[in-house]
């Protein structure tokens, strides 16, 4: 990709720009259209403020310079109407003019003047003025261009990463499955010590990996528009023991016990059911990732204010207070209390899935303690 600096760095090729001169004086048409001719430019000529409008439109210049005192409509208020139109507001204008004074030059950088050039002028002047207002042009060119590329990237970019998740999820749903079974039904007695460690070290890497895979193909959804959210009413009361049943074989693996513990008999949400058991899932693999042996986590359910709030409660080796800050805006590789590896894209789609529904997450730690996950999401409104 072309460096900015570097390009405004290089010569313009003057031959590249289009001027529009326009004055009522023909005299003043010539003398303009004579000297920037010879500076290299492509000129063209107006000699009223229609003929301006009409010129700007079909022509498209890169710059106008434009007299003030005309008769019929004045410069001023030809600038207004050009900086209405949505073709034309974005070519910069010089007023030309005799008048000095600065109530005048205020006003016509109210219309949207981008400079001034007081008559009569020298070449120098004019030449100069000329090229400051072609060398932001220039500039504008380049920054559209990059940005362009920049889109092509990303959009590249997010494509690879969706057919990538998509084309993996699948057979790795499958290892995962088998894995689960193979280590949940047989015991290192059977196998020996040291194949079963190894077993049980794949069926976590298969977690982590199917996990990472769900993960980068909803955040590239999101990302790129292509997921919606589906408002659904549903009592999270009935939905939330589904997700955590899921998790408890993989919490077993760890001694770890799951604990769901209700604060409300019916708590009814207006939301995208999948997207907030997305939420709770991440959640929940933190916290198994993050606790030790023979800990509890607990999933409490809520009101607050207007909200229905679900949090995950861990009693793991907890968040630095200077972290607590950036976990739901940077990923970050990070590592379980068994060696577990953590994208950080997780924590960055729950909270992109959150506010989607209109809510939000939160977090509360204390190093060495453990740490509370929280996402809110609207109550149904009462008719």
């Amino acid at each position: 990709m072309m460096d900015l600096g570097d390009s405004l760095g290089t010569k313009i090729n003057r031959g590249d720009y289009k001027i529009l001169v326009v004055d009522d004086v023909v005299s003043n048409v010539l003398l303009l259209k004579i000297l920037l001719t010879n500076e290299g430019f492509q000129i063209i000529t107006a000699n009223n403020g229609e003929e301006c409008i009409e010129t700007a439109k079909t022509e498209k210049p890169d710059l106008i310079l434009l007299d003030v005192m005309m008769p019929g409509i004045s410069g001023f208020d030809t600038a207004v109407i050009l900086k209405k139109e949505a073709e034309t507001q974005e070519i910069p204008i010089i007023f030309l003019t005799a008048l000095n004074n600065p109530s005048e030059l205020v006003h016509g950088f109210q219309v949207g003047a981008n400079d001034f050039l007081t008559k009569p002028f020298n070449k120098e002047e004019l030449v100069m003025r000329v090229m400051h207002q072609v060398q932001l042009v220039a500039a504008k060119r380049i920054i559209v261009r990059q940005n362009e590329e920049l889109k092509r990237t990303i959009s590249n970019r997010d494509k690879m990463y969706s057919v990538i998740a998509h084309d993996l999820r699948s057979p790795m749903a499958s290892i995962r499955m088998v894995l689960n079974l193979v280590v949940s039904a047989i015991s290192p007695d059977v196998i020996g010590p040291e194949m079963f460690e190894l077993l049980d070290k794949a069926n976590k890497e298969s977690e982590e990996t199917h996990d990472l895979l769900d993960n980068l193909l909803k955040w590239t959804k999101s990302q790129t528009g292509r997921i919606n959210v589906v408002y659904q009413d549903f009592d999270i009361n009935e939905v939330i023991p589904g997700v955590v049943e899921i998790f408890s074989m993989i919490a077993f693996t760890k001694k770890i016990t799951l604990e769901y513990k209700p604060n409300c008999d019916k708590l009814v949400v207006r939301a995208d059911n999948d997207m907030l058991k997305t939420v709770v899932r991440n959640f929940l693999s933190n916290a198994v990732k993050f606790s030790p042996e023979n800990s509890t986590i607990e999933i409490i359910t809520g009101i607050e204010g207007e909200f229905a709030k679900i949090s995950i409660r861990d009693h793991g080796v907890g968040i630095a207070p200077e972290r607590l800050g950036e976990l739901f805006h940077k990923g970050e590789t990070t590592y379980g209390t068994s060696g577990e590896e953590g994208s950080g894209l997780g924590l960055q789609l729950c909270a992109d899935f959150a506010r989607k529904n209109g809510g939000d997450v939160a977090v509360e730690s204390v190093l060495g303690e453990g740490s509370t996950f929280s996402v809110l999401v609207p109550l149904k409104k009462e008719e």
